[in-house]
């Protein structure tokens, strides 16, 4: 028996499917195969009902499964506890991160970071907020970067950052300041159900449905270009988060707007489930990343208690 078979097993479990398996984790199905087949051998038991479809743990497999994730946990603290001793911050961390903050916050801080720890190897996937906590739970990623407050009592937060909430639309010149009330006498254009903005802007503005759109029209958006497209085209405004209207152009940063005090942003934070945290690594980076953002954000020029984080 070896950690490698371990790993195995634990990727059969993952993607129900021998060949899925054997493809994550680099090696010939024919190979991947053969090592569970001998641990089961080992072990005198059968891990895997082969003839289900998906492929399914048996009971005895789900013990087994469950013991491996523990044995896979402690021999990576053996590895952060030597690297500790060493000083370095190295191994594999695997990353969820929503889209509304991915597009925005990777290209600013991905290089750096990689720069800085060049023993550390870091594996990232783009889902939505209730993927990374279940993934988190399941053991599949090590941490996940969303936005906060999540309040669910196994995940453990590092805040981040706490970045405003802007408007965008066609505003007259002399208006600069907006309040949530305002936002319903116009069209409102929302990202799809599944990201959390578009819970927090209709938390934020008490929106109970996207009116005066189009009667024959109806709309979702998958990101924030398109949303400001249809701005563009039809009026009516849209709510972006301020790391995306950074990377606006001069000429779309006129169309954008502030709240009125307090200030309505969203936290956002490096989450973890604590029985499979990579703590080290995860609180070295969460310090990095908050180094590298919170001093360019408009929040920093206020106290706490003059911003309003909004609710998901």
């Amino acid at each position: 028996m070896n950690l490698q078979q371990l790993e195995y097993i634990l990727a059969v479990e993952q993607f129900k499917n021998f060949s899925r398996a054997a493809e994550h984790c680099n090696v010939t199905q024919a190979t991947l195969s053969a090592m569970v087949k001998k641990l089961e051998e080992e072990l005198e038991l059968t891990i895997f009902d082969r003839k289900a479809s998906p492929i399914t743990a048996t009971d005895s497999g789900l013990i087994i499964l469950q013991e491996a994730k523990k044995v896979l946990l402690h021999a990576q603290l053996l590895r952060d506890k030597a690297n500790a001793i060493q000083g370095k911050i190295a191994g594999k961390l695997k990353i969820g991160i929503i889209p509304t903050i991915a597009g925005t916050l990777l290209p600013k801080i991905t290089r750096l970071i990689l720069d800085k720890h060049p023993d550390l190897e870091i594996e990232i996937q783009e889902i939505t907020t209730q993927n990374i906590i279940k993934q988190l739970r399941d053991g599949h990623i090590d941490a996940g970067i969303l936005a906060t407050p999540l309040n669910i009592d196994e995940i453990e937060e590092n805040i981040l950052y706490y970045e405003a909430l802007l408007v965008y639309g066609n505003f007259d010149e002399d208006k600069q300041f907006l309040m949530p009330e305002e936002i319903r006498e116009n069209k409102i254009w929302l990202l799809e159900e599944g990201h959390c903005l578009r819970d927090q802007f209709i938390n934020l503005c008490h929106l109970k449905k996207k009116e005066k759109l189009p009667k024959n029209l109806k709309f979702e958006a998958g990101s924030f270009e398109t949303l400001l497209s249809m701005v563009d085209e039809f009026s009516g405004l849209t709510l972006i988060p301020e790391l995306y209207y950074q990377s606006l152009s001069e000429e779309k940063k006129k169309k954008v707007r502030n709240f009125k005090a307090p200030i309505p942003v969203r936290e956002v934070s490096m989450v973890y489930y604590r029985p499979f945290a990579k703590l080290r690594i995860i609180n070295t980076l969460s310090k990095e990343i908050s180094e590298l953002i919170s001093k360019n954000l408009i929040s920093t020029q206020f106290k706490k208690s003059e911003l309003a984080i909004a609710k998901i």
